[in-house]
């Protein structure tokens, strides 16, 4: 009997069956805009291959008004047609079935032909968009319809149409961007008549046997968003249109409050789909937040939904349903939301990855095969450099042996787990625990190795990672002043008054360290959801508590401080640094820049700013922690150079940035390939 039997059990859509539950959700990848069809093909693929019961592709734009941004893939020509034939035939071969995202952008389209009900522009998009007049709204939806009608022709097996996150037919939906007094203005029947009319025509466009997805906004989280029962109507007005699935939508793009970030509770929305059920007669899917079969499982069970939409997870293992399907869940490589290789990429116009899992997106260019010549190979370091070689190279059949001076694996990881709304991070030392021991490598922690011990391996690969870099401030010698490593350690005590030296990652996540008391908010969701301000959507409209943010008192008082006169966080992640600083705001943590460190003494620290050294100012705390940077560990490969051993040198010991576990771990696994 499967341990997941909710998420393992098909559905029938009438005309076709989903083998599973799980709906592998739409992203940006940014392979389509490639041109490389073979390389897009062999991604969807083995997902395919992995059991997705259905996959949704990258949102594809119907015309160019709607392209998301210049150059962005279209499904528009018949020279379209047979390019998305490739990957249509690839996932079919695999036994996968496939549906192609419709997204039209509206005012959130990076292009200055972008169009909208109104012309509301739009905060993240820096021009204003054209409103349509009755014309252009036909010309949208044969657009859409057309379309559709294409997407059928190159072998898909539906569309999802995106009606949600603020997109196109969304902004028609709300008053919040629609303004207008005509048949599509005003009312909410006028202003929900364009997505019901797209599905009417789009499903008259492919004809019965064909599945239509249409992707609701359930909760906006916007000012002016849709109420509950708005929500409710329009879903069964597009039942009737012709939808064969409903999928949920959360939050649009320019919402203030956190939709799919690591901080964000797992199946956080999940109570959201669930008011819907039982209020239409066709399957509805949830989505946001979910990354494990438990969770899957759970949420199923609980009556949320009929599907469950993974989106990132399916970037950081191909195979989750197979594994899981196989009674091998503690081999999924797990999502951790951070956005770092998928959202943060997308929106700086790079190909999309992941972090745990770098083949994702590089499937035909990143190929892991058994080694030809099997190795003995030292790995000096299980931080996740290190364990990522590890695992990639023992999966290639050489001999692997990993040292560490420290007592668990992990490295840094270590620390970030501790960090509260980064819970996710124990999960995947958890994973690379498991993964080290599957593919049988020998791992002596505990153990301070030098030069002479590593003379015998053929190949020696350092990981060391890095040490706090030294800002020499006259009296950081004194017992009040304590590094990063001793804070998230809990090796010392920390005072209720806190100044945190230096405003980079490890800045912010010691200050949240240090703020948080009680219950983590990404383990309680209630308590999450008053910290956000997000409320019952059956009493205020889009989900918006009207006290606003609601958020736990702090810890302690923190005054973060950098030298760069520039905003606090500037560096963070594109996607998730404005949740941090929102979250030290919210929490009161005041933000001083362009100072300098003079030293520290019985007053305090004491600071001047910009380079005249103005202003002399004490700043009194208890405790002074001192984040400011890190410097590469590089004692033991420069021992084993001047032994004449060229070691492999990679991770923080390489290059010493900001704890880049993303860089790391692609550094790791791209050598160990190589060898």
């Amino acid at each position: 009997m499967t341990t997941y039997p909710n998420m393992l059990t098909p559905l029938d859509l009438g005309f076709t069956t989903l083998r599973n539950r799980v709906l592998m959700g739409s992203m940006h990848s940014g392979l389509e805009e490639t041109k490389d069809w073979n390389r897009v093909a062999e991604f969807y693929a083995d997902r395919a291959r992995g059991g997705v019961g259905l996959i949704v592709t990258g949102g594809i734009g119907p015309n160019l008004e709607g392209s998301v941004l210049p150059g962005a893939a279209m499904m528009a020509s018949e020279e379209d047609v047979a390019n998305h034939s490739v990957i249509t035939e690839r996932v079919h071969d695999a036994g996968g079935k496939i549906a192609m995202q419709i997204l039209h952008a509206g005012r959130y389209a990076y292009s200055p032909h972008c169009v909208a009900p109104s012309p509301v522009k739009s905060p993240i998009s820096p021009f204003p968009p054209k409103e349509l007049d009755e014309e252009g709204i036909e010309k949208q939806i044969l657009d859409i319809a057309s379309c559709a009608a294409r997407a059928k022709k190159a072998g898909y097996d539906g569309v999802e149409i995106m009606g949600s996150e603020g997109y196109f037919l969304n902004q028609f939906v709300v008053t919040h961007t629609n303004k207008r007094t005509d048949r599509w203005g005003g009312s909410y029947e006028n202003r929900m008549r364009l997505p019901v009319e797209v599905v009417r025509r789009a499903r008259e466009a492919v004809g019965e046997d064909f599945i239509i997805i249409y992707r609701l906004s359930m909760i906006d989280l916007v000012p002016n968003g849709s109420t509950y029962d708005e929500v409710v109507q329009l879903a069964q007005a597009i039942e009737a249109a012709g939808a064969t699935i409903i999928n949920t939508g959360i939050g649009w793009h320019e919402a203030r409050i956190p939709t799919i970030a690591t901080s964000v509770p797992r199946a956080a929305f999940a109570w959201v789909t669930k008011k819907l059920m039982g209020k239409v007669g066709i399957p509805v899917i949830t989505s946001n937040r979910i990354n494990t079969p438990e969770v899957v499982e759970q949420v199923l069970a609980d009556g949320c939904a009929d599907m469950v939409s993974m989106a990132r997870p399916m970037l950081a293992d191909a195979d989750f349903v197979a594994k899981a399907e196989a009674g091998k869940a503690a081999q999924i490589a797990p999502c951790i939301a951070c956005n770092q290789a998928c959202l943060d990429h997308t929106f700086n116009g790079k190909l999309t990855s992941c972090l745990v899992n770098p083949r994702a997106c590089h499937e035909t260019e990143l190929v892991i095969t058994p080694a030809e010549l099997p190795k003995t190979i030292a790995i000096v370091g299980a931080g996740p450099a290190g364990l990522s070689t590890a695992i990639t190279a023992a999966e290639r059949g050489h001999k692997v042996t990993m040292f560490d001076r420290a007592e668990e694996i992990g490295g840094q990881l270590n620390m970030a787990k501790q960090v509260p709304g980064k819970e996710e991070f124990w999960g995947l030392v958890d994973w690379y625990r498991t993964m080290i021991k599957l593919t049988g490598v020998t791992v002596e922690l505990g153990r301070e190795v030098g030069a002479g011990d590593l003379t015998g391996f053929d190949e020696v690969i350092i990981a060391t990672g890095v040490i706090p870099r030294d800002p020499q401030i006259p009296g950081q010698d004194r017992d009040n002043v304590l590094n990063y490593i001793d804070v998230l350690r809990h090796k010392a005590p920390v005072g209720k008054s806190v100044a945190v030296i230096g405003a980079g990652g490890i800045g912010f996540d010691v200050s949240e360290f240090l703020l948080h008391q009680g219950d983590s908010p990404t383990e309680n969701l209630p308590l999450w959801m008053k910290e956000w301000g997000v409320a019952d959507t059956e009493q205020y409209r889009a989900g918006l508590a009207p006290e606003g943010p609601q958020p736990e008192p702090s810890a302690r008082e923190v005054t973060l401080l950098q030298r760069k006169a520039q905003a606090h966080g500037k560096g963070l992640g594109k996607t998730t640094g404005w949740i941090h600083r929102a979250t030290l705001k919210m929490k009161k943590v005041n933000f001083v820049g362009g100072v300098n460190y003079e030293r520290i003494d019985d007053d305090g620290l004491h600071v001047s700013f910009g380079e005249a050294r103005e202003n002399p100012t004490v700043i009194e705390v208890e405790t002074i922690v001192l984040c400011s940077g890190q410097v590469s560990d590089r004692t033991l490969a420069d021992a084993l150079i001047e032994r004449g051993i060229e070691p492999h040198v990679i991770g923080g010991a390489d290059v010493a940035a900001e704890l880049d576990a993303k860089r790391a771990i692609n550094q790791g696994t791209r050598l160990a390939a190589s060898l």
